[in-house]
């Protein structure tokens, strides 16, 4: 049994991973800003054990990680910028040097190492980088966009007035993996740290074209769900890099091998789009207040 950190871990993608590693009987150190937080009390209800970590604190990261067996690593410029995610990155891979972690976890962005041009997928690229030099066994996993996204922010807000709002055309594909994959997924990998070391995977859960998202949507919801395509233009004026994501989104793609991810990992529970909107509860996610979005 390992004692693994997580960082992240009152958040979407460290709280699935945390989640999955305790279902699996790891031990686990759940590292958070907020000790006393809902998310946090839910993690110790299940046993994990908490570590206030902040980044920008590295006596903080030492205490939390010293003594684990490895590390579930995630960074955000959202709520900052790309330039403190670098900093952060760096920092949190430093952290796992010092503590002579046996492997590192990071989560990335599906084509971060394929000169994107997006920000945040170039500052992730740039952690990655960094963890690669570092000398610590490493994995990068590297989700598609995330399918909790059309639960939260603007997108659920559009779908209030029964408009799909997204900046794609109705036709193009688009890969996607909800949060509960990308933990069972970094689980996975920190559970077999040989077969998945020196690794870099792309992983995504189902493709479909916004037109099919409504439907599907529609069905699950059970009201009239029609997908609108949001103007590049209108998404630039509030993000430049949310608009540069979409834009390569729908010029480039974002390929991800779904079939082959299947066939090579039956262990992990993957969702299709389907599968994941008929399980979220869309009368209390409509009739609650606006959320901040998840981003990919």
């Amino acid at each position: 049994m390992f004692t693994i950190a997580v960082t992240g871990a009152t958040g979407a993608q460290g709280g699935a991973t945390a989640r999955a590693l305790l279902a699996a009987g790891h031990r686990v150190r759940a590292l958070t800003r907020h000790l006393d937080s809902p998310a946090a009390d839910a993690l110790r209800a299940l046993g994990a054990d908490l570590h206030r970590a902040d980044f920008d604190d590295r006596a903080s990261l030492d205490a939390a990680l010293t003594g684990a067996d490895a590390l579930f690593a995630v960074t955000t410029p959202f709520g900052t910028d790309t330039d403190v995610e670098t900093r952060q990155g760096h920092a949190l891979v430093d952290a796992a040097v010092s503590a002579r972690l046996g492997h590192v976890v990071l989560t990335s962005a599906a084509h971060a190492d394929r000169g994107t041009g997006i920000p945040h997928y170039e500052s992730k690229y740039l952690v990655e980088q960094y963890l690669r030099a570092s000398g610590v066994p490493w994995t990068v996993i590297a989700p598609a966009a995330f399918m909790d996204n059309y639960a939260s922010g603007w997108t659920l807000e559009g779908m209030r007035t029964g408009t799909f709002a997204w900046p794609m055309p109705a036709d193009r594909p688009l890969t996607l993996i909800p949060a509960t994959d990308i933990g069972e997924f970094a689980a996975l990998a920190l559970r077999s740290r040989e077969d998945f070391a020196g690794q870099r995977i792309d992983i995504a859960s189902d493709e479909r074209t916004p037109a099919e998202m409504a439907e599907i949507l529609t069905t699950a919801i059970g009201d009239p769900i029609a997908h609108q395509e949001v103007p590049l233009s209108y998404v630039r004026t509030h993000s430049e890099d949310l608009a540069a994501m979409f834009e390569y989104f729908t010029t480039t793609g974002l390929d991800v091998d779904v079939r082959g991810l299947r066939r090579d990992h039956p262990e992990i529970g993957w969702h299709t789009f389907s599968s994941w909107a008929a399980a979220q509860d869309w009368p209390a996610l409509l009739a609650a207040p606006q959320v901040e979005h998840a981003r990919s």
